[in-house]
Parts: structure tokens; sequence; C-alpha cells
């Protein structure tokens, strides 16, 4: 069933960006994207609005980050400051790693050592271009580097394969 969505009115915006910083707060991401996607309808610049997007959709990688991770990264790479698309960047494959190590499937640690590491990558692109007294990227990439060296399953893959091992 398909519906006209309503739209909100410019002046309108401001205040819907503050109800959907609410909603994250009260860990309802799905209501925060909506709000975040009408205000994008009406000014699609809005800074404020794509960094509360990337925000919501990475709240919801804990219950379904594929369709959501990629959506993330795409709006973080529309950021017009260089500095907050790296870093934002940098906070959705973080998250990514992070939900995916919540769930504990095997064999994930090579997957989210390398989310991880793209994650400390956009941190330091961040560091390079951050504004005076911001040091937010090197809190991340130091809880990044934290949890690598804290978790012996994430492990870079490894390069060399060798033959298989049969056992008799």
């Amino acid at each position: 069933m398909m519906f006209d969505l309503k739209i909100l009115s410019p002046e309108a915006v401001p205040r819907a960006l503050a109800k959907a910083e609410r909603y994250r707060l009260l860990n309802e991401p799905g209501e925060a994207e909506s709000i975040c996607r009408d205000a994008l309808r009406v000014d699609p610049d809005n800074n404020d609005a794509m960094i509360m997007l990337v925000l919501a959709l990475t709240d919801q990688f804990d219950d379904h980050s594929a369709p959501v991770a990629g959506d993330a990264v795409n709006v973080a790479r529309q950021l017009r400051d260089p500095y907050e698309r790296a870093y934002y960047t940098g906070i959705v494959w973080e998250r990514k790693a992070k939900a995916h190590l919540r769930r504990g499937s095997l064999g994930l640690g090579p997957q989210v050592y390398a989310w991880l590491r793209e994650a400390m990558d956009c941190y330091d692109q961040a560091e390079a271009v951050r504004p005076s007294g911001n040091d937010d990227t090197i809190l991340r990439w130091n809880c990044c580097a934290r949890l690598l060296m804290r978790d012996d399953r994430l492990m870079p893959a490894s390069e060399e394969r060798g033959e298989p091992l049969f056992l008799e």
C-alpha cells in the first residue's frame, strides 16, 4: 500500500529535528529516522538533519544493520564539511562492527576487525582536519584500538591460505 507523504513546512524543520533527537534518546531510532527524512525532503542540504539521520540509522544496527548500513555511509559521505564527513563515516563503521560483535556470530572476527580498522582510518582522516580543541576523533580511535587489543577474536583475515587440513 502506498501513501502520499505529507510535507513539513520549512519553518517546522528545527523543531522536528529537536523531536528527532528526543526520539533517539528514547531509543526509538525509527521515528527519528522518519523525522530526519521528512526534514531532508524540505531542506535537502540540512547538515544537522543528515547527521541526525546517520546517527538514527546506526542506532538501528542491532536490529538490522545490512539494509541501513549502506544508507548511513551514503548519507555521511554527503556531508559538506570534510571533518564531519570523515568523522561520521567512521562512526558508521565503528557502530556496524560493534553491532556484529554483540551478535556473536562464529567467524566474525576478521570482518569486525576490518570494519574497526576502516573506522580508525576515517578517524585519522578527520583528525587531520579537525577543528582546534576538538579531539573527538582521538577518543573514537582509541576506543576502537582498545577493543581490538582486548578481544582476541578480532584479527585480520589471513592473507595466506594453506591447504585444508584433513584429519583421518
